[in-house]
């Protein structure tokens, strides 16, 4: 047993240092940012957030809103192969949705299936996807995987620690997938004492990821994914080293989320659950085994109406940040940033009038 001392941040741990800036419109802030993966050799273009592969917010109607602001929507793994083809077959945007998959035999077998049904070129994002990366058994899959596609840009996760980003990089993906316990629908933490703060994770692991390169294409990235619950998480995200932000809360409860809807006293709700859930094992293998425990919420969120909305609000914000902090482009966040430690971040003595 050993105890480490360094103290370790979360998003609402933190404040942004406002720093002298010659913007002089939220307009001219460039969002989009243009990567060349080190291992697919693939170049993107787009703005770097996805909706993360979850039954209720990685969804075709999701990929079809976002992919017309350029933001990536990881598809959740629970599509037929049958339902993917038919969905391919009118929707050609290949560079703004991912394949996911996880580690089982059936979820590989799965996938050589859909290449096998010509659906690979559909798609440039292939998502391996475990809650625990750390596990001898996920590290080889990035190997066969990579075997698998390679010309495919694969995100793997999720991790931590500098150690493991390091390894899954070298193993053969292109984008670690960076966060345990910190999403809105997980109730890891609570279940097992294992997690990491986000924002020092972000800091941690991109900081690895950034020292291992291929010199003919380009550097590791991250992707921090979970414990953004404002629109500020996601800009101390990207101030704090990520390169891409994954995120299930804020895709959720939309036109185009998934999830059952539910109407109580005249208001709308729409279904939100975690993959480690109990309502994500009951809908996709019966029920929560014997030899596990739930590790996921299970709620109802208010309808909140078209996603597009919500995107221009945060894309605003975004902006917004970046004219506080002199940044002309979001690549320059984490250059730009200067993180205040606090113990009181918002004054919330107005909301219960709201």
């Amino acid at each position: 047993m050993r105890i480490e001392n360094d103290v370790k941040l979360d998003f609402n741990d933190v404040l942004i240092r406002p720093k002298r800036s010659t913007l002089t419109s939220r307009r001219s802030v460039e969002l989009e940012r243009t990567f060349t993966f080190m291992h697919s050799g693939r170049t993107w273009t787009g703005v770097p957030i996805a909706a993360a592969n979850m039954d209720t917010t990685g969804t075709f109607e999701m990929a079809r809103a976002l992919t017309r602001h350029k933001m990536i929507t990881a598809l959740h793994k629970h599509y037929t192969v049958e339902e993917l083809a038919e969905f391919f077959s009118e929707f050609n945007a290949p560079d703004y949705v991912a394949y996911s998959l996880g580690i089982r035999d059936e979820d590989f077998e799965k996938l050589g299936r859909v290449l096998d049904a010509g659906l690979g070129s559909q798609f440039h994002f292939v998502v391996l996807d475990v809650p625990n990366a750390y596990l001898e058994r996920f590290i080889i899959k990035v190997e066969d995987l990579r075997a698998l596609c390679p010309d495919h840009t694969l995100i793997a996760g999720n991790c931590v620690t500098n150690e493991i980003t390091e390894e899954i990089l070298l193993r053969g993906a292109d984008i670690v997938k960076v966060g345990i316990g910190s999403g809105s629908a997980c109730t890891t933490r609570s279940m097992t004492g294992v997690g990491y703060p986000q924002l020092s994770a972000v800091i941690e692991c991109s900081d690895a990821a950034h020292g291992i390169s291929n010199p003919a294409t380009g550097v590791g990235l991250v992707m921090s994914d979970g414990g953004a619950v404002n629109p500020s998480d996601a800009a101390k995200a990207f101030c704090g080293g990520a390169d891409f932000l994954m995120s299930g809360q804020f895709f959720a409860g939309f036109d185009q989320s998934g999830g059952k809807v539910v109407e109580r006293d005249g208001e709308r709700f729409k279904e939100y659950y975690g993959m480690s859930s109990s309502a994500a094992m009951q809908s996709h293998y019966g029920g929560v085994a014997k030899h596990r425990a739930s590790e996921g919420r299970d709620v109802l969120l208010p309808h909140k109406g078209d996603v597009h909305d919500f995107v221009d609000e945060l894309f605003g914000s975004l902006r917004s940040t970046a004219t506080y902090i002199g940044a002309l482009k979001l690549k320059e966040f984490s250059k730009r940033a200067t993180f205040l430690m606090v113990n009181n971040q918002l004054n919330r003595s107005l909301e219960p009038y709201e």
